[in-house]
C-alpha cells in the first residue's frame, strides 16, 4: 500500500489529508461544506483511494480557502504516496454519466502539472458550495500532485449532476492511472519523470 499524510496550517485554514492507495476507497471527510464533502467522498470511493480529510477553514469569509487549500494538501499527499511515480500506468481517462449530465477526464501523472477545465455552471451555489471553486480545487490538486489534468463537463443541465459527473470522472481516471504495471519501472521513454 502506498500512503501519504500531509498537514498544513495557515491563518485561513488547518488541513490534514491522509491518502492510502489500497483499492478500498474508504472515505472519512469533513470540510464544513456539505456538498464538497459529498464530492470528495465520491472521489475517494470511485478512485479506490482511501482518504481521511479534515479541514477547518474561515467559512465566515467564504469557501474559497477551504476548497483550494484542501486541493493543495490532497495533491501533496497523493504525490507523497506515489513517491517517484515508478511502476504505475500513469495515464487514465473516463467518461461518467450522471443522469442528463456527462463528465470526462483525461490525466497523466507526469510531474508536469497543468489543468485544462472546460465547463460552466448555471447557478452560483450548490448548497453552501460555490460552483466556481470546482476549477480552483482541480487546479490546486493538479499542481500539487504533479498531474496533467483535463476536466470537461461535456453537457448537462443540473449543476449537481454536472459537478458530480466530473468528480467521478477524475476518480475513475485516477483509479486507472495509479494501477501498478508490474515492472516497477517508470513508464517513460526518458527513464524517469
Amino acid at each position: 500500500m502506498k500512503h501519504g499524510l500531509v498537514e498544513r496550517k495557515t491563518r485561513e485554514t488547518e488541513v490534514s489529508v491522509e491518502v492510502t492507495i489500497d483499492g478500498k476507497g474508504i472515505a472519512d471527510i469533513s470540510t464544513g461544506i456539505g456538498f464538497f464533502d459529498h464530492m470528495l467522498t465520491a472521489l475517494s470511493v470511485h478512485s479506490g483511494i482511501s482518504m481521511n480529510i479534515k479541514c477547518q477553514g474561515d467559512l465566515y469569509v467564504d469557501g474559497h480557502h477551504t476548497v483550494e487549500d484542501t486541493g493543495i494538501v490532497m495533491g501533496q499527499a497523493l504525490s507523497q504516496a506515489l513517491g517517484d511515480k515508478s511502476g504505475i500506468v500513469r495515464y487514465g481517462s473516463a467518461y461518467i454519466p450522471m443522469d442528463e449530465a456527462l463528465g470526462f477526464c483525461s490525466l497523466d501523472i507526469s510531474n508536469r502539472p497543468f489543468l485544462v477545465f472546460n465547463g460552466e455552471f448555471t447557478n452560483q451555489m450548490i448548497g453552501e458550495y460555490d460552483t466556481c471553486l470546482t476549477e480552483e480545487f482541480f487546479r490546486a490538486f493538479a499542481v500539487n500532485a504533479g498531474i496533467t489534468l483535463h476536466v470537461n463537463m461535456v453537457y448537462g443541465k443540473n449543476d449537481h449532476h454536472k459537478c458530480e459527473s466530473v468528480f467521478k470522472a477524475v476518480a475513475h481516471a485516477l483509479k486507472m492511472a495509479v494501477k501498478e504495471t508490474g515492472s516497477g519501472e517508470t513508464l517513460s521513454t526518458k527513464g524517469g519523470l
